[in-house]
């Protein structure tokens, strides 16, 4: 074994590539969309219009935002999806997901378009349609016919459209919005960076959405804003909330929702979904949801000096009860939103391509003779 060679577990602190997309400052809590500060975009921009700034550079003028309403619109799922999601019904809507994604690979006629311009109406596509693919399998679940999509509805407001059937107020949709704004896009987190690995091998937009998918439905990625619900779920009562924080920390147990593999200061993302918290869970009669966690808040005070802040998930998990979601969406939801910026890491991929092919340090035996099956 070399013991001069520098292992850097994780590729923790590892530059692979350039990327045009996002900026993250960790020590500062900063994070920028194309050189646009996150607290802009989430007070002032729809979802269309982040996605249209991540995926083609530049916020669109009105008649480019129009045509790209109207491509997303005109993504449908082809009607041999039904039976697909029906055979999944008891499925976890991941797994559903990530099926569903791998099958439209099969249906759509140009799926195995490997130039930039397929990449990018392949992308285009599937963001329309895995919204409408969870809404369906949801649907199906409760024994219920899927909601057709509406032209007339922002993504957002789709979303809740089909998943419950009743027209969602503009106050949800913009609270859906606001969270599908704020996944949108960070860097070379563990999905994005596997679709990366996926196109580097010239794999199709769906193969590197479906790698994406897999890989973000692992709890230590994915699974935070449901983890939170289970904490607040657990904690009970604000009251609660100090003795819960001290047995964790004592146990030397991480406290969900808190720290950030980027982020030593607060993510800058949470403070829009905390606002948001607040407002629903007092509009809603429910205000101990809120209260609960501004209480762990309160009582991991004494550790944000290591590190360890409220993330982005710790007031997501809460939005979605208060809107009576399950929690095995939540993670689907964090697809949904996180859809542009996994297309434009896989066009940025594309672009300069190269296989990627880290190496691993070998640490087993040296090398040994044979043994025959009678000497073992």
């Amino acid at each position: 074994m070399n013991d001069t060679v520098k292992i850097n577990r994780g590729l923790k602190g590892v530059y692979f590539e350039r990327s045009g997309v996002s900026h993250i400052d960790g020590k500062a809590g900063e994070l920028l969309y194309r050189g646009y500060s996150i607290h802009d975009l989430a007070e002032h921009a729809t979802f269309e219009e982040v996605s249209y700034l991540l995926i083609h550079g530049e916020l669109p003028t009105q008649p480019e935002l129009d045509a790209f309403r109207a491509e997303l619109a005109h993504a449908t799922i082809p009607d041999a999806m039904v039976g697909i999601l029906t055979a999944l019904k008891d499925a976890h809507p991941m797994i559903a997901l990530r099926t569903a994604v791998s099958a439209l690979a099969g249906m759509e006629p140009d799926a195995s378009d490997t130039s930039e311009a397929g990449f990018l109406r392949n992308g285009t596509r599937l963001m329309a349609q895995v919204p409408q693919l969870v809404a369906m399998h949801h649907a199906i679940r409760e024994g219920r016919a899927p909601v057709a999509p509406r032209s007339d509805l922002s993504i957002a407001g789709n979303w809740l459209w089909m998943l419950k059937g009743q027209e969602p107020s503009p106050e949800a949709t913009r609270l859906a919005d606001v969270d599908f704004v704020l996944h949108a896009e960070h860097g070379a987190n563990a999905s994005a960076f596997a679709a990366r690995v996926t196109v580097g091998t010239d794999a199709d937009m769906h193969g590197a959405i479906t790698t994406a998918l897999g890989t973000l439905a692992g709890p230590a990625h994915g699974g935070a804003a449901e983890d939170v619900m289970k904490m607040v779920e657990e904690i009970g009562t604000p009251e609660n909330a100090a003795s819960y924080v001290k047995s964790k920390r004592a146990n030397r147990e991480a406290v969900t929702g808190f720290g950030h593999r980027v982020y030593r200061a607060e993510d800058p993302r949470a403070r829009h979904m905390r606002d948001g918290v607040e407002q629903l869970s007092r509009e809603m009669g429910q205000p101990q949801w809120y209260e609960i966690l501004q209480a762990v808040v309160d009582a991991m005070k004494p550790y944000s000096r290591h590190g360890l802040n409220v993330n982005v998930d710790f007031y997501s998990g809460v939005i979605y009860q208060l809107h009576g979601i399950p929690m095995d969406l939540y993670v689907p939801i964090f697809a949904i939103g996180r859809m542009p910026g996994w297309i434009i890491q896989c066009v940025e991929q594309h672009r300069s391509n190269i296989l990627i092919r880290p190496l691993t340090l070998y640490n087993g035996p040296d090398q040994r003779g044979w043994v025959p099956m009678s000497a073992r």
